[in-house]
Order: C-alpha cells, then sequence, then structure tokens
C-alpha cells in the first residue's frame, strides 16, 4: 500500500490551502458525499499534524497521510492524489 501524490496536486496545495515545508495534510475518511473509491464514503482533507500515521509520503517537504485506523477505505490498495483542472480540485484514486 503506497501513496502518491502529483506534482500538479502537490501545487495545488500550496496555492489553494498556502502549504509549506513542514506543513501536514491529512487525508480522511467521511460519511456520504461522492466517491469514485468506496460507495457512502468520501475523502475529506485537513491540514493537522498526525496522531498515528498508517500511511505517508513526503513531496516537497508537505507530509500527506492517513492515520492508521482509516486505512480500511483503501482495502489495501495505493492512494493517488491528483489535481483536476476542469474542477479545480484534486482527486482520488485507488491502484
Amino acid at each position: 500500500m503506497n501513496m502518491t501524490i502529483t506534482k500538479a496536486a502537490v501545487a495545488w496545495f500550496r496555492e489553494e490551502w498556502g502549504c509549506k515545508e513542514g506543513d501536514s495534510i491529512r487525508f480522511f475518511v467521511r460519511y456520504g458525499g461522492v466517491s469514485t473509491v468506496q460507495d457512502s464514503f468520501s475523502m475529506g482533507i485537513a491540514k493537522e499534524s498526525p496522531n498515528e500515521i498508517g500511511i505517508s509520503t513526503v513531496e516537497d517537504g508537505i507530509t500527506f497521510y492517513m492515520e492508521k485506523d482509516e486505512l480500511w477505505y483503501m482495502n489495501g490498495r495505493g492512494l493517488i492524489v491528483d489535481y483536476r483542472p476542469e474542477t479545480d480540485e484534486v482527486e482520488f484514486k485507488l491502484d
């Protein structure tokens, strides 16, 4: 299980969220919303420090992670976070 954040997504986080080196971005599971990953659940995003990292990657000095207790959402697959210029948002995919 791995996590990939594309360069375009990192640039989006820098511009839209004001992220800089040393910041942490958490991807978390929330009930409801629209998802291409799991029915009835979607991904949320928060700029906060980790508690118990389950999976993470560091891109341009920014730590992107999911907590250990939310890894069930991925069904053992890897997470890809990419930027969609059509919607000016990031999107989540499993590989």
